[in-house]
Parts: C-alpha cells; sequence; structure tokens
C-alpha cells in the first residue's frame, strides 16, 4: 500500500507554500537591509533546492552585500548557470574585483557588452570593469573605457550619473581636477544625492 496519494500531494503543496512564505520573508528583510536574517532563512532551502533560480540568486546578492565573496560567487555563477543570463554579471564581476581575480572581471565585461542586455546593466558592467583596471594600476585604460560609454547631451538618466561620478572619480586619482570636478558638478546639477558628490565637489573647491 503507497499510502494515499492525495495527502501526499498536500503534504507536498503545504511544504511548497511553506517555504514561498520563507522566501518571501527572506525578500522583505533583504530590502530592509538585514541581510544576515536573510541569509539565515535562504540558505538552508538553497542547500535543499538548488535549482530554485530565485532563492540562489537573492543569496547570492545577500552574500555581496554582507561582503562575503566567494560564497556570493559560488551563488551567483549557479545563478547564471541556471538562467543563461547575464542579469547579474556586474555585481558577480564586482565579487571577483575584490578577490583580485581580474582576468574573470574582463571575461564577464565581455560578455555583458555582446549580450547588451539593457543600458543601465551594461553601464554598471563598465563601471566595475574600469574600477578593476584603476586596481590595478591602469587609470588610462580605466578612464578610456568609460569615456567609451557617451552620455547624452540632454537629461541624462541614472546610468549615465553614475558613469560620469566613476570618470570623475577616476580622473581625480589621475591628477586631472579640473575635468573631475567638472564632471562632479554634471552629476550634482541632475542628482545632488548621488553618493557623496556634494562632498566630493567640496573637496575639490
Amino acid at each position: 500500500n503507497g499510502g494515499d496519494p492525495g495527502k501526499k500531494a498536500r503534504v507536498g503543496a503545504a511544504k511548497i507554500e511553506r517555504t514561498n512564505e520563507r522566501v518571501k520573508e527572506a525578500s522583505r528583510a533583504f530590502r530592509r537591509e538585514r541581510y544576515e536574517e536573510a541569509r539565515k532563512i535562504l540558505r538552508p532551502i538553497a542547500e535543499a533546492a538548488p535549482t530554485a533560480v530565485s532563492v540562489r540568486e537573492l543569496l547570492g546578492l545577500t552574500y555581496y552585500r554582507l561582503g562575503r565573496w566567494k560564497l556570493a560567487v559560488t551563488e551567483l555563477e549557479a545563478f547564471t548557470d541556471l538562467t543563461g543570463t547575464t542579469e547579474q554579471h556586474p555585481v558577480l564581476a564586482d565579487c571577483y574585483r575584490a578577490l583580485g581575480r581580474h582576468a574573470r572581471v574582463w571575461e564577464l565585461w565581455e560578455d555583458l557588452r555582446d549580450a547588451s542586455p539593457s543600458a543601465a546593466l551594461v553601464a554598471e558592467g563598465r563601471i566595475v570593469a574600469a574600477g578593476s583596471l584603476a586596481d590595478q594600476g591602469k587609470l588610462a585604460d580605466a578612464i578610456g573605457l568609460l569615456e567609451a560609454a557617451k552620455a547624452p547631451a540632454k537629461r541624462p538618466q541614472e546610468h549615465h550619473l553614475r558613469v560620469a561620478y566613476a570618470l570623475a572619480d577616476l580622473h581625480e586619482r589621475a591628477g586631472d581636477l579640473p575635468r573631475a570636478r567638472e564632471l562632479f558638478d554634471m552629476v550634482a546639477a541632475t542628482d545632488p544625492d548621488l553618493g557623496d558628490v556634494a562632498a566630493r565637489l567640496r573637496a575639490l573647491r
């Protein structure tokens, strides 16, 4: 006697429902920046259901926020393998950058650039790739990579401003203070709350 198949199905459905509720809880904790709480909920679920794409993704992002780069890489590489998307490439690349694995950062950047999923995502990847070059002392190459992203003359969007901010930072590091000031000014004029742009400008006055 195999027991009551209906009961088994009900138990299975109840378990799935409970797991979904837990994932929603973790998602809320993540949005409230309670990353340790999110991690505690997600880790056992990811271990029990390693092909649960959204769980692996959220756990990877949670580890990223906690600065646990290697664990973030494991989860986000799994997410990428399971989905075949480049959606988390900028975050994944930033983890590899933190680990000093610059060749992998560049591979992910090329992958993202070729896929061109969205302008905002490509911009994020470009910023990380430029940061990786700068970490290696290749400031001129880093500046060149960011300058290749042409900002629109009118109404720049947030990702344009983030590229301009990163470019201003690199120019400041390279000693070109007038250009850094000009770029920080442009960012501040459009979005004075982006990062610490106001403080950066004051320091350059």
